[in-house]
């Protein structure tokens, strides 16, 4: 990763965990938030299954941080944020220490501070009567020296236990990154609380809960893009293809959960789509209701493929390698996994995934425009063919698809070209080998953990 630090060569030495996040709805608090990190991270854990006999040791010995020197460098809190993002996320947090600059240490404490603020939305255990308002202050809680929260039953309870450690090093942070990172800590706080208690019913709900649980996170990084001034101004500013970036991944997530959400109570379909195939969300998984699933299963696919256009017109503004790669990957590993997800009845019976191999290639190979495109366009392409002569969204699903092979044909002679201290390609392949040495890591400490355990009953 490119030093925010110090002014390493081997930049890239750092690379580390994870990012994630997402809502829940139908009466119980939103999934989570971060989704647009949330996608890309069950790929690249999933990428990151291989035999341990492939991982030379000396490798996990010296990825856990990045060179000493950059670790010296850190204040006590900047490395115990580090350490949290790594112990919140799991296999995407190399992204984002991947990222160039001082943007890095911005996207961490933004990540923490969402987390945290997900948390609360998250925990059960919380009476709304104190929730909300906690929902909708969170924003304060950012200047406030000592604030804490200590009654968290979550598994990630750790970041607003230590709060105080999080709200410092944003306090430190340039005024710039602060007023992004609580101006949409503050939106979504407002949007999670306004749906705790809220079915999503009609599409245009749709559309604003995934805006505020996915959509204000691709806003604000876009605008933390801008600030540190790696991106154009334009691309900070241009709020509607940044949401529209957020949108395309909570939807593929929300479509590809279907089962494991009905099997929790938990309910993500909007009822305008789901209302018009059958009188209830869980019909669906019933045998029987198979052809009226999957034309609502089809139809919520179409609609999330309307967003396609813009995700790839926002990825052609990027100039800087390090972004480019943070944004592309999850996206590309969304439209894989609704082309598997489309007219598929598996999605009705079990889990629905994009194959090892197939994750390990699009990481590999998405660090370009004209490759993002060339995926884009063959994902399109294996969805066209899956299209039935009597889906009842058939002529949407054609339209969408139509325009989205015409954006992945344009002309890629005037693509911006990009800055970025190492290949492309190297890249990619740091990330993979950091997600490699992380699931390594997270596994042998959770047996080292086991052990102790045993040991003292």
């Amino acid at each position: 990763m490119a030093g925010a630090c110090c002014k390493c060569n081997f930049s890239l030495s750092v690379f580390k965990r994870s990012l994630s996040v997402a809502p829940r709805g139908c009466g119980s608090a939103p999934r989570s938030l971060l989704s647009c990190w949330r996608l890309g991270e069950r790929a690249l854990q999933e990428a990151a299954r291989p035999s341990i006999a492939l991982r030379p040791a000396c490798f996990y010995r010296h990825s856990t941080f990045s060179c000493l020197s950059c670790q010296e460098s850190m204040s006590e809190s900047l490395r115990t944020c580090y350490l949290y993002l790594n112990q919140t996320s799991r296999s995407f947090a190399a992204v984002i220490q991947a990222l160039d600059g001082e943007l890095r240490h911005a996207v961490c404490i933004f990540y923490l501070v969402l987390r945290a603020l997900d948390t609360v939305e998250d925990d059960m255990t919380i009476p709304m009567d104190k929730k909300v308002p906690m929902l909708n202050d969170f924003h304060t809680f950012l200047y406030q020296d000592e604030w804490r929260f200590t009654e968290s039953h979550e598994k990630d309870r750790q970041v607003l236990a230590d709060f105080p450690t999080i709200s410092v090093e944003f306090r430190n942070l340039a005024k710039e990154y602060r007023d992004v990172i609580s101006d949409i800590c503050h939106r979504m706080g407002v949007g999670m609380a306004e749906f705790l208690e809220k079915k999503v019913g009609s599409m245009k709900e749709w559309d604003l809960y995934c805006h505020y649980v996915a959509g204000l996170v691709g806003i604000g990084l876009s605008q933390l893009f801008s600030a540190s001034q790696l991106e154009d101004p334009e691309v900070g500013r241009d709020t509607e293809m940044a949401n529209s970036m957020g949108l395309f991944l909570q939807k593929t997530n929300i479509i590809r959960d279907y089962l494991e959400d009905i099997q929790v109570g938990r309910a993500f379909w909007p009822q305008e789509a789901w209302s018009q195939f059958a009188g209830r969300l869980e019909d669906f998984a019933q045998p029987e209701k198979l052809d009226s699933a999957l034309s609502c299963l089809n139809f919520l696919v179409t609609d999330a493929l309307r967003h396609v256009p813009d995700v790839i017109a926002y990825l052609s503004r990027l100039q800087n390698q390090s972004v480019f790669n943070f944004c592309a990957i999850p996206q590309v590993m969304a439209i894989a996994t609704l082309s598997t997800c489309y007219n598929n009845s598996m999605l009705f019976q079990g889990v629905v995934k994009i194959r090892k191999g197939q994750a390990v290639t699009l990481m590999m190979e998405a660090t370009n425009m004209r490759a993002v495109q060339t995926i884009m366009a063959q994902y399109n392409q294996e969805i066209l063919q899956k299209v039935s002569h009597t889906d009842p969204t058939r002529d949407k699903t054609l339209h969408i698809l139509a325009l989205i092979r015409e954006k992945s044909a344009v002309s890629q002679s005037n693509l911006p070209s990009r800055t970025a201290h190492l290949s492309p390609m190297y890249l990619s392949a740091a990330m993979l080998l950091a997600a490699l040495s992380w699931q390594y890591l997270s596994t042998t400490a959770a047996q080292a953990q086991g052990t102790g355990d045993m040991k003292g009953q």
